[in-house]
């Protein structure tokens, strides 16, 4: 079955990584397979909770884990859980916060928008989003000063969307709350390659996207301290429950996470290496156009081909060429968040080697193109001139 002929839906090649807006990530056959199977079938969800929550301790080494609909409903359940605790009275009476500890804390070089703010997902649970700091600095004072007797918890985010420095480190944060007795709830939504090592520094509660680099379903893994992870769970009795995950969700979760136990990770980095590598060797050698390998900025065991464009040299500038790319049949999506700096980087992950080298075709032929296809892209796209991406603020 075509379904984007059925449904008359874009055909996409996926250049820009595991993004929600793209609809996740390929599901893994042994994935697709286990939940075709549960899809026929009727489960307790709370006994299918808690066997989801004994694979959960196997891979991450958690005290217990649970599933939810998704990385941000983890959030906003995680930070209802450091409010209510395992209190049902409280679950039920949320959001209204009245008599409960009900301030978060977060660095404001952290208050990302992931798709949403993330302390949109912070005040969907009733609480209040305390910012510290400024975007490019947080100190050990501003978190002491901003923990009092109000303070639920205190949210730290890993995540390419991040400031890069000025922010205070998670195994600081982590100290600092805990002398006050404050949970941290840890956003991770695509560091499951690195979950165990976020749980090492002591973080409370730790979510990760089973859609992402898990390859799973659409849900989120929430894992760390017992009692929390509970007490997340009971949210489905109360503000949970419109964002409660279903059978399709366990159980694909579950068996992301039994494949990624399996896993050769250094066979897996390899073959992605391999297609990085061919990306570049495809591009080398054009006038303008630097080649280098950006390795993931958290640690995970992936790199992207970057792919740095002058502007003046090309002819076009990094911003046209991801536009022109979108705009094709198929539409190819670069990973374009730098584009502003004058490059973008092809994350060949979810690629397949014929979109590899159906990408790179088209990213040459925009490139050797004449000088009068150059212009007509420049003015189709809003540029009329090739001025470097740093001068983009005279404009």
């Amino acid at each position: 079955m075509d379904l984007y002929e059925k449904y008359r839906l874009t055909r996409v090649i996926n250049a820009c990584g595991k993004m929600t807006h793209l609809a996740g990530a390929v599901v893994l056959p042994e994935v697709v397979e286990e939940v075709a199977h549960a899809m026929a079938c009727f489960y307790d969800l709370d006994e299918l909770q808690e066997r989801a929550g004994e694979v959960i301790v196997r891979a991450t080494g958690a005290q217990w884990g649970c599933v939810t609909a998704c990385t941000a409903a983890g959030i906003t359940l995680g930070v209802a859980a450091s409010m209510t605790g395992n209190d049902l009275g409280r679950v039920w009476q949320l959001p209204d916060t009245t008599g409960m500890a009900s301030e978060v804390v977060i660095q404001k070089g952290h208050a990302v928008n992931f798709g949403a703010p993330v302390t949109q997902m912070i005040r969907l649970a009733g609480a209040v989003a305390v910012e510290i700091g400024t975007v490019h600095r947080s100190t050990e004072a501003h978190l002491r000063h901003a923990i009092g007797d109000r303070t639920a918890a205190v949210v730290f985010v890993v995540s390419h969307h991040t400031v890069r420095y000025g922010a205070l480190p998670l195994t600081r944060v982590v100290e600092i709350a805990h002398e006050s007795g404050v949970p941290v709830i840890v956003d991770g939504a695509a560091q499951s390659f690195v979950i165990r090592k976020i749980l090492d520094t002591g973080a409370d509660l730790v979510v990760c996207s089973g859609h992402k680099y898990l390859s799973g379903t659409t849900a989120g893994v929430v894992c760390g301290r017992e009692d929390l992870v509970r007490a997340v769970n009971l949210q489905n009795r109360g503000i949970g429950r419109p964002m409660k995950v279903g059978k399709e969700g366990i159980v694909g979760a579950m068996a992301a996470l039994e494949y990624r136990m399996r896993l050769d990770v250094a066979g897996w980095e390899a073959e992605q290496d391999r297609k990085m590598h061919r990306v570049m060797a495809r591009l080398e050698g054009i006038d303008g156009v630097v080649l280098s390998v950006d390795p993931d900025p958290n640690g995970n065991p992936f790199s992207r081909a970057r792919v740095t464009v002058d502007a003046e040299k090309t002819g076009l500038s990094a911003a046209v060429i991801n536009l022109a790319m979108l705009e094709g049949d198929p539409s190819i999506r670069l990973r374009a968040h730098h584009t502003d700096e004058g490059y973008f980087t092809v994350d060949a992950m979810e690629m397949t080697g014929e979109e590899v080298e159906l990408t790179c075709d088209r990213l040459v032929g925009l490139l050797s193109a004449g000088p009068a296809e150059k212009a007509m892209l420049r003015e189709r796209f809003g540029e009329e001139d090739t001025a470097p991406a740093q001068w983009s603020w005279l404009r």
